[in-house]
């Protein structure tokens, strides 16, 4: 029944589409090498109806009389006044000149169509991301931590959650997704490291699970980087920095002037790092990337995006240490109990898109994509609690093949001087895993015992569609729906068993944004989501009611501009979780943590102080209980209940600019009844760059102030060697002192 009403509603999508009536006006917003400009708001003044411009650069509007004043802006662009007679602008098509950040110049809108959230897109233009870390953090409100030389997922932390490594937030690149389901280290395991940071253009996040087009992990929220289609310069980057830091960037355009004229683009990327960290231990992190891309018009109305690339990383790491070990005196805050973890990973991918516009104001997209993927970890959480003798390290590692392919349809049309639009998509992913294995070793160099190895296969196959429906003028009203089916299978090399498992579920979404004029919207949004078990635990059959948990949620929230300079955006939000697990990763074990309630406060103020000085502050205040434990024993470890990040950017005349920021978390519990503390930490960076013709000269500063903070916490239970019984404290990764770092780019 569920089946028969999801495809009913898709269908009915894609035939209002075919029979809606044609916009009166259309045009076409281009940039100035003539490529189309997607995402720009196109808006009749008198009429203060708003539009967004497709990926092809077209916007289409009911205009209630054939005069009228059009305004046409995207960040990054100086915003153009036209004046408009529809009789006389048939194939009517406007160049954006490019500009200096100007928040007078930004308009308010809540249009599904913008593929950019405002926000991000305010950041990126005016602190682009430069390193890997900074790739998750350009998302307000996350923040992460790294608790294994560098080479491994960063921990990460969004609206109450600890995420670990992905399993309540979905991430991708480029259409391909990031989290890996079934992981050897843990459910959605996320490692964004094989991203070039200097090729990313675009980054678009929303909250929560209102997104009909987002399945799996969406409960927290999701994240989409989008890398360059095309190359404005050639680039040429060095750094050099304390701590045996070095890294290496290229990017280069390789087609001639005459055919990017053509509209054919293509460019390679590379990059290579490597440091010895900070710990007593050097690390010996090595990480190469490579990216090749190619973008190009195909016939009039199609182009085609194809991309490659390749990474690979090894590197060591002295792990968590316990506090009263460094208390003691028996090792330093940056010496190690084991030393000889660390890892190995690489990943390969090769992605497809071809994107048509159609002839009744509808684009069309097929993306098809393939990731080959090995990883290779050793780790120590607890020393010599399970083996007096040899201590308790352990290797988990895994060689994976994923597939997947999504189409979708877009439309948006015009009835009776509104506007509406639709989504309509299918895809299907498939995750093949080959011996996923946990074993317990001995100095990286002997296996002592395989836990768990087997082969997993998981495969995805969902449906979904979206409507925007004009309740009123400035009232829009957008349900959807996705229908998410699932086959779980694991074949378990020790015992000879093979066991599987299959569901379905679908997933309701309605959202509403009430746009009062260019300078005030507002929204609420609700929606069910969920995040998937792992497969080993998924075909057990103690698990069939946990295999899919849903995740329940609602915000209220809205964008304010109430000077021409400053952006307020805000949102009070609830999100309650049918069942959280927790990856016990030296025992190979998920362990349900029952059902979770949290609700919160987001606050994010974007202000232009003068031409050249900009200012950004962003506050979380969060609740995050159990809601099955008796209120003293139900807190969530490790739950973030206070974050702030804020920091003021100029760009002063003369090729001058720089930015200084913070970064604030509040202590936290570590462990369900708060008797153990996570603490918090406010660590301030700093950056300056100054341009010349073609050559930036770059130096940056972390921990400025050389504050003594922890990056990973975490409440365990562990025995150091010769040590009579076991203890449970904090055992935690430091965070980095002062770090000075200089770079020299050449453009060309």
């Amino acid at each position: 029944m569920k089946l028969t009403f999801l495809i009913t509603f898709i269908f009915s999508c894609i035939y209002i589409n075919a029979h809606a009536q044609h916009p009166v006006f259309t045009g076409r917003i281009l940039d100035e090498t003539n490529l189309p400009v997607h995402g720009a708001n196109v808006r009749m003044v008198e009429e203060d109806i708003v539009t967004v411009t497709d990926p092809f650069g077209y916007f289409s509007l009911v205009p209630l009389k054939d005069e009228f004043l059009l305004e046409v802006s995207h960040i990054g662009f100086k915003t153009r006044l036209i004046p408009i007679n529809s009789k006389s602008h048939e194939g009517f098509e406007l160049t954006l000149e490019e500009g200096e950040l100007e928040l007078e110049e930004v308009s308010i809108s809540a249009n599904k169509e913008r593929e950019v959230n405002l926000i991000s897109a305010i950041d990126l233009q005016l602190r682009p991301v430069n390193n890997a870390q900074e790739i998750l953090r350009a998302v307000p409100g996350l923040f992460i931590a790294q608790h294994a030389g560098g080479g491994k997922a960063e921990q990460i932390f969004l609206r109450g959650f600890d995420i670990d490594h992905g399993t309540d937030i979905t991430l991708s690149v480029d259409g391909i997704p990031i989290n890996m389901v079934s992981h050897a280290h843990g459910q959605g395991y996320s490692d964004l490291h094989f991203i070039i940071p200097e090729t990313i253009e675009q980054l678009h996040f929303e909250k929560g699970p209102y997104y009909a087009n987002k399945g799996n992990f969406n409960t927290a929220g999701f994240a989409e980087y989008q890398t360059k289609k095309t190359l404005d310069r050639n680039m040429l980057k060095l750094e050099a920095g304390a701590f045996g830091t070095f890294r290496t960037v290229g990017m280069i355009n390789i087609l001639p002037e005459k055919m990017q004229e053509k509209h054919q683009h293509a460019y390679l990327a590379g990059e290579f790092f490597r440091s010895d960290g900070y710990f007593e231990s050097p690390q010996d992190f090595k990480r190469m990337n490579f990216l090749g891309k190619y973008h190009g018009k195909v016939g009039n109305n199609s182009w085609l995006t194809a991309t490659v690339s390749n990474f690979y990383s090894q590197w060591m790491a002295s792990g968590q240490i316990p506090e009263r070990a460094v208390k003691s005196g028996e090792i330093t805050r940056f010496g190690a109990i084991d030393d000889t973890e660390g890892g190995e990973t690489s990943r390969q991918n090769v992605n497809l898109k071809f994107m048509h516009k159609t002839g009744d104001q509808g684009w069309l997209s097929h993306q098809i994509y393939y990731s080959h993927y090995d990883f290779e970890l050793y780790s120590n959480f607890t020393f010599f609690l399970n083996d007096p003798e040899n201590g308790d390290q352990i290797r988990q590692k895994e060689e994976r093949n994923l597939f997947g392919y999504t189409s979708e349809y877009r439309r948006h049309f015009h009835l009776a001087g509104l506007t509406v639009s639709s989504t309509s998509g299918i895809g299907f992913r498939y995750d093949d895993v080959n011996d996923n294995e946990l074993s317990s070793t001995i100095n990286r160099s002997f296996t002592k015992e395989r836990i768990s190895l087997g082969d997993v296969n998981e495969g995805n196959v969902f449906a979904y569609g979206d409507l925007t429906w004009p309740l009123a003028s400035k009232l829009n009203m957008t349900t959807g729906l996705r229908l998410d089916y699932f086959q779980f299978n694991y074949q378990d090399k020790l015992a000879q068993t093979e066991s599987d498992k299959n569901h379905l579920l679908l997933s309701p979404k309605l959202n509403f944004d009430y746009v009062l004029n260019n300078k005030i919207t507002f929204y609420l949004k609700s929606g069910i989501g969920f995040h998937s078990n792992d497969s080993r635990v998924a075909v057990t059959k103690e698990n069939r009611a946990e295999t899919l948990p849903r995740a329940y949620g609602i915000d209220l929230g809205g964008l304010i501009k109430p000077t021409p300079h400053f952006i307020l955006e805000w949102t009070l939000w609830a999100l309650k979780l049918d069942q959280e697990f927790v990856y016990v990763g030296d025992e190979g074990i998920v362990e349900p943590s029952g059902k979770t309630f949290r609700t919160g406060i987001e606050t994010s103020l974007r202000y232009q102080i003068n031409p050249k000085l900009f200012a950004d502050v962003d506050f979380t205040l969060t609740r995050a209980r159990a809601t099955e434990e008796e209120e003293h024993e139900a807190y969530i470890p490790l739950a973030p209940n206070f974050t702030s990040t804020g920091g003021i950017t100029w760009k002063v005349s003369k090729g001058l600019s720089g930015s200084l920021r913070y970064r604030y978390l509040h202590d936290r519990p570590a462990n369900e009844d708060n008797s153990l503390v996570a603490k918090g930490y406010f660590i301030s960076d700093a950056v300056i760059n100054y341009t010349i013709e073609n050559f930036q000269f770059g130096a940056s500063v972390e921990n400025i102030f050389n504050t003594e903070w922890n990056e990973a916490q975490f409440a365990t239970t562990s025995r150091l060697k010769n040590e009579p019984a076991p203890v449970t404290e904090i055992h935690f990764t430091p965070g980095t002192p002062v770090f000075v770092k200089g770079s020299i780019t050449y453009s060309f």
